[in-house]
């Protein structure tokens, strides 16, 4: 019958025919796809994209607990091609108008918002639901903890005491504001064809096929200039791992800020290496990660984002904290002998600081026991 419609089916869409209508030409009445939805979930996490991406193992946590689930993700424009091709979820909005006029007419069983940032709690606080957790905004403005599984996070972002004691990972720590055990559900990060099939060709021009791909990303983002290693560890580092490396070949990786950073170590060292560019596309950029055996970087997002893609990892920490860095087994974290880690400056006066702490020698050490 035309006149019935399932709103509440999870592939119900409104402005246009469900995917198995125009597959096989079912009508709602007799459709054996109908998945009626259960709950709602909004999840608010904006940004940064590394945050975003290590806040995508609760999806798995969150379908398992809530069968029948509808997911809603709002996230900042720049970092909703990281959920690209994620099975979990089922709505991604961007922050701004869209996700506001939204939030105006639809309403939540559950509101998820893990950012103590004043953005993301006054959508929190502004969304209706029968149930929030995380942080919100008060009437004066100040973030506040909806429950109170989330008030250690809460009081370790306003004490840098308790954020240096900390031993525990993000992931334990948002599952457990969640009210959920962590079963070191993956971070998501799924690459299409045409993605990997960039990645070959570009792996064939330049003869990748059958060598040990190391990827040193070299920068730490446009804020954090107290992330990044020195380039003297780098050039370093590329002459050892080409001398006691067989077969290796090193991709360099940076952001638009760090072209000239990477041109210097390319001039400067005697080993021949490829820049994979400055101007890619998000999803690129994981796919030229995804030709990796191993990554060398700080705490960035290509270490979140080489972790997600199951890469072997080498994670350089200073300044941020390496207890909050969940590498799955997969990774060696290499932290300076220091009383001061984890002061989240942007800047040192310290001379020599955490980062120029790091031995290139301890690095190569770890680049050739996870290589083994």
């Amino acid at each position: 019958m035309k006149d019935m419609v399932k709103t509440d089916c999870r592939y119900f869409l409104g402005d246009r025919p469900c995917k198995y209508h125009k597959k096989e030409g079912v009508e709602c009445s007799n459709c054996k796809y109908y998945d009626s939805i259960k709950k709602t979930i909004l999840i608010i996490k904006l940004g940064a994209m590394g945050d975003v991406l290590r806040t995508t193992p609760i999806l798995e946590a969150l379908k398992r607990k809530y069968k029948g689930c509808k997911i809603t993700w709002i996230v900042d424009e720049e970092s909703k091609e990281l959920l690209e091709n994620n099975p979990y979820f089922d709505v991604i909005l961007s922050y701004g108008a869209e996700a506001l006029t939204r939030l105006k007419v639809e309403h939540f069983d559950l509101v998820i918002n893990l950012d103590s940032l004043p953005r993301s709690a006054s959508l929190a606080s502004f969304a209706w639901a029968r149930k929030k957790i995380g942080f919100g905004l008060s009437e004066i403005g100040s973030v506040f903890p909806f429950n109170h599984g989330a008030r250690e996070w809460y009081q370790m972002g306003v004490f840098d005491d308790l954020k240096r004691k900390n031993k525990k990972t993000y992931q334990e720590i948002i599952f457990e504001i969640l009210g959920l055990r962590f079963k070191k559900e993956e971070m998501v990060v799924n690459l299409g064809e045409e993605e990997k099939d960039f990645a070959n060709r570009f792996a064939e021009k330049y003869d990748l096929k059958g060598k040990k791909i190391i990827g040193l990303a070299t920068g730490a983002g446009g804020r954090w200039e107290l992330k990044k290693w020195t380039i003297e560890g780098y050039l370093k580092l590329i002459e050892r791992m080409d001398k006691e490396i067989e077969n290796s070949k090193i991709l360099l990786f940076g952001e638009k800020g760090e072209v000239e950073r990477n041109e210097e170590i390319m001039k400067r060292s005697k080993v021949p290496s490829i820049d994979t560019g400055h101007e890619n596309t998000l999803r690129e950029f994981l796919s030229f990660l995804n030709l990796c055996d191993l990554v060398v970087t700080g705490d960035t997002l290509a270490m979140h984002a080489a972790v997600a893609l199951k890469t072997k990892v080498v994670a350089l920490f200073g300044p941020t904290s390496s207890s909050e860095i969940e590498l799955y087994g997969r990774g060696r974290k290499i932290i300076p002998d220091m009383d001061c880690l984890c002061c989240y400056k942007e800047t040192c006066d310290k001379h020599p600081n955490c980062m120029e702490n790091i031995s290139h020698g301890i690095v190569f050490q770890a680049v050739k026991d996870l290589l083994k």
